[in-house]
C-alpha cells in the first residue's frame, strides 16, 4: 500500500514537472506547432517514470496505474481552466494510458524481464504515444478557431498560432515525433538497463 501511495505522489509531481519539458496539457493555441517536443518529452517521462515504478513494485499493471493518476490529475487541471471561462475544447488531455498498458503487457508477456520491459516497452511507448495523441488532437473541434479566439495567457511571441500545413508527410508531427522517439529509445533504454544491473 505504501508503494502505491508513493507512486501517486510521484505521478502527480512528475505531471507538474513536465510543464518545463513541453507542457503537460495540449493547449490548442500551440499544440500543433509543438507536437514533436511534446511527443519526445511525454514519452520519455512516461517511460522513465512508469518503468521505474513498475520494476520497483514488480507488479504488471503499475505503469497503467501511474498513467491513470497523471490522467486524472490533468483532467482536474482541465476543469480548472474550464471554470476560468475557457471553452471545453481549449485543453486536450494527453493520452498516456494506452501506451502504459503496452508497457505493462510487455512486462507481463516477458515474464517480468526488466530488460525486455525497458527495450521493448520503451519502444512501444515512444511509437504509440504520438499516434494516440494525434488522434486526440484530431477530435478537437475547430482547434485553430479556438486558438485564435482564446489565446493562452502566457503564450510567448514565438509560439503565435500558425495554420498547419497539410499533406506533407515530411512535415508531419506524427512522423517526426514517432521517428525521433524511436531513435532516442535505444540510448535511453541502454542507460536504464545499465543502471538497473
Amino acid at each position: 500500500t505504501t508503494h502505491y501511495l508513493f507512486i501517486v505522489v510521484v505521478a502527480v509531481n512528475s505531471t507538474l514537472l513536465t510543464i518545463n519539458a513541453g507542457d503537460y496539457i495540449f493547449y490548442t493555441d500551440w499544440a500543433w506547432t509543438s507536437f514533436v517536443v511534446f511527443s519526445i518529452s511525454q514519452s520519455t517521462m512516461l517511460a522513465v517514470g512508469a518503468i521505474y515504478y513498475m520494476l520497483f513494485t514488480g507488479v504488471p499493471g503499475t505503469a497503467t496505474y501511474y498513467a491513470t493518476i497523471m490522467t486524472i490529475y490533468t483532467w482536474v487541471a482541465k476543469g480548472a481552466w474550464f471554470a476560468l471561462g475557457y471553452p471545453y475544447d481549449f485543453i486536450a488531455v494527453p493520452v498516456w494510458i494506452p501506451s502504459a498498458m503496452l508497457l505493462d503487457l510487455t512486462y507481463w508477456a516477458t515474464r517480468r524481464n526488466k530488460h525486455a520491459a525497458i527495450l521493448i516497452g520503451g519502444t512501444l511507448i515512444r511509437l504509440s504515444l504520438p499516434m494516440f495523441n494525434m488522434i486526440n488532437l484530431l477530435l478537437v473541434r475547430d482547434p485553430l478557431e479556438v486558438a485564435f479566439k482564446y489565446p493562452r495567457p502566457t503564450l510567448p511571441p514565438y509560439m503565435t498560432p500558425i495554420e498547419p500545413q497539410v499533406g506533407k508527410f515530411y512535415n508531419s508531427p506524427v512522423a517526426l515525433g514517432a521517428g525521433a522517439g524511436a531513435v532516442l529509445t535505444v540510448p535511453i533504454a541502454a542507460l536504464g538497463a545499465k543502471l538497473n544491473t
